[in-house]
């Protein structure tokens, strides 16, 4: 269950549709929360939210920008993502160059170093995807940096959610991080939020670092529960 001290959050790519819908619950829980986002005129969305923005490109972010932007943080959670959409180039500069100066960021500040919170993908680490397949930049891209947290000593949790839905959350129900080309799962993104929300709120993380987890039959109080019990 959640832990009761409230935290100074990051989120990056606060824009996002995951990132929407954990803002106003990560404020709710009594966090203070930063959002970073690419554009002036996301900022009235941002505030909307109750969150404070943080207009910057996260492409240009040098490792020395991401410890400064961190300092003063207790969880960070990864949420941006190309996906493919503006081509390779974009995907590979946002969804590995930006997540690995962050992660050295982290490593420069040691025992300082606030929590994070990584949204990755059901399958990440084993994905068989051609490289010929579109698809293929993002997927190289999140196993490199999935690869990179698995050899740190940092305080994550990397989120493995199934292909991504805006339908409500119901239960969750937790597996492996595999995921095969006939696998039809989905994962609700609210449900998603319900679990930053749980895990940038505790003490400590699940022993775990990859967290797979799927929808499950039940309504949004059977997801709480779940979510409570992981």
């Amino acid at each position: 269950m959640t832990d009761t001290a409230n935290r100074n959050v990051l989120i990056i790519g606060g824009h996002g549709k995951v990132a929407q819908l954990a803002t106003p619950r990560l404020v709710s829980a009594g966090h203070d929360v930063t959002s970073l986002i690419r554009s002036p005129e996301q900022v009235p969305d941002i505030e909307a939210l109750g969150s404070t923005p943080q207009v910057r490109d996260l492409t240009a972010l040098r490792v020395e920008d991401w410890v400064e932007l961190m300092r003063d943080m207790d969880v960070v959670i990864w949420s941006a993502g190309n996906g493919g959409r503006d081509g390779s180039s974009a995907t590979y500069a946002i969804d590995r160059d930006g997540a690995l100066a962050l992660i050295d960021a982290l490593t420069q500040l040691g025992e300082d170093a606030p929590r994070l919170l990584m949204v990755s993908y059901l399958g990440s680490l084993e994905h068989g995807v051609s490289p010929e397949d579109p698809f293929f930049p993002y997927a190289d891209a999140k196993e490199t940096v999935d690869r990179r947290l698995l050899d740190s000593d940092l305080d994550y949790l990397i989120l493995a959610p199934s292909r991504l839905t805006m339908e409500p959350a119901g239960g969750i129900e937790v597996g492996d991080n595999a995921r095969s080309a006939e696998d039809s799962s989905t994962t609700s993104r609210e449900l998603v939020a319900m679990v930053l929300t749980e895990m940038a709120g505790r003490d400590s993380l699940p022993q775990e670092k990859i967290l797979p987890f799927v929808d499950a039959d039940g309504g949004a109080d059977a997801a709480q529960r779940g979510v409570e019990k992981l």
